[in-house]
């Protein structure tokens, strides 16, 4: 049977259509997959995230864990509330998974990793954090909603209520606590906005202020056009435990500094920085078509993941090419060779294309 997020009932009686993903029931859209992405990039809309795996660490060795198991230095956060993003790596360097890490003391740090990775995250986590006398609890109790699009703050905020929005307009930071509340200034479409984790027993009250306020309610077809114009990578698709992060785009999360630091899978990619090795590129399709994962490329390659962008009326993707790739390229799509080229992503930004800016030689 398909696990539910606490607000299944609610998205039920919205009209959702309600698909399969990763063992959960969750809501594919709401009636039209184009006007929730539109929303979200013109707006402000909302997705039920809670199918993704809350995890808190607490304990005097819960930073030297983290700095052990992450390839990215969780040593830079000093802030309360402040955040990372970093893969999880296999020790021949392969992804694990991508999370956040969010610092919320010397000894109190709280994880959120992929739904469909959390049962293997949470072994790997808590068999080594017994050498660390760290405590691991994943928090099943709560719920995680997402509010993005250029209203999304000042909406949440009037949804909040004034007891919460009281605090400030959290401008300055990337998560602040509200008792029980958590509200996090990340997301996974390009845009601002809030990620805020309640406990499920108040995740359908708020989804019901949020309503209120206007926010759209969107599903996870738009969720994925919009992280896909936005660059953004998704596990199982642009990364793996077969792929190591320098050749999934992820080279930014790995702090090799300080060289005294060790974490797994830091001697493997540090053999791999060494040699040539594929990089992850944008695809932007210069005819009529969709890009799909698993499409090859001419003369060499792969797409990862692809879609039809909404904002900008054509098809983009990303690709996993050699390092010696240079533009443009064709993609094999139903046995024909369609022209594309290679752009940097991401594709949009705050509603604007981006995909002027060309590879035209070897890439970096």
């Amino acid at each position: 049977m398909a696990l539910r997020t606490a607000l299944y009932d609610t998205h039920v009686s919205l009209g959702a259509k309600m698909v399969d993903f990763g063992g959960w029931e969750m809501p594919l859209h709401y009636g039209s997959q184009i006007e929730e992405h539109h929303a979200v990039r013109r707006d402000a809309g909302m997705f039920d995230v809670s199918h993704m795996g809350v995890v808190d660490l607490s304990g005097a060795g819960a930073r030297d864990l983290l700095r052990s198991l992450l390839a990215n230095d969780v040593g830079r956060l000093t802030t309360r509330g402040k955040a990372l993003y970093s893969c999880m790596l296999l020790p021949n360097g392969g992804v694990l998974d991508d999370l956040i890490v969010y610092f919320q003391g010397e000894e109190n740090y709280r994880l959120v990793v992929n739904a469909g990775t959390r049962d293997k995250d949470l072994e790997w986590i808590r068999r080594h954090a017994q050498a660390f006398a760290v405590e691991v609890v994943a928090r099943p109790d709560l719920a995680m909603i997402a509010i993005q699009g250029p209203s999304a703050r000042h909406k949440t905020l009037a949804a909040l209520g004034a007891d919460r929005a009281a605090a400030g307009d959290l401008a300055p930071f990337y998560g602040a606590a509200f008792g029980a509340w958590f509200v996090a200034r990340t997301g996974y479409t390009g845009e601002d906005g809030f990620e805020v984790m309640l406990p499920a027993a108040s995740a359908a009250e708020f989804w019901q202020a949020l309503l209120g306020a206007q926010v759209r309610p969107a599903g996870l077809g738009a969720r994925d056009t919009l992280r896909l114009e936005a660059g953004m990578a998704l596990y199982g698709s642009d990364m793996d435990e077969n792929h190591h992060p320098l050749e999934s785009g992820l080279a930014w999360t790995v702090a090799f500094e300080p060289a005294s630091r060790e974490f797994i899978g830091r001697n493997a990619l540090e053999d791999v920085s060494r040699t040539a090795h594929a990089q992850l590129v944008g695809l932007v399709l210069e005819e009529r078509g969709v890009l799909r994962s698993h499409q090859k490329l001419v003369p060499a390659g792969e797409v990862t993941s692809g879609t039809f962008s909404p904002t900008l009326q054509r098809s983009v993707a990303l690709a996993r090419v050699p390092g010696t790739a240079v533009s443009p390229v064709q993609v094999e799509i139903r046995g024909k060779l369609h022209a594309a080229r290679i752009v940097k992503p991401p594709f949009v930004r705050h509603g604007k294309s981006l995909i002027s800016s060309t590879v035209t030689g070897e890439l970096p």
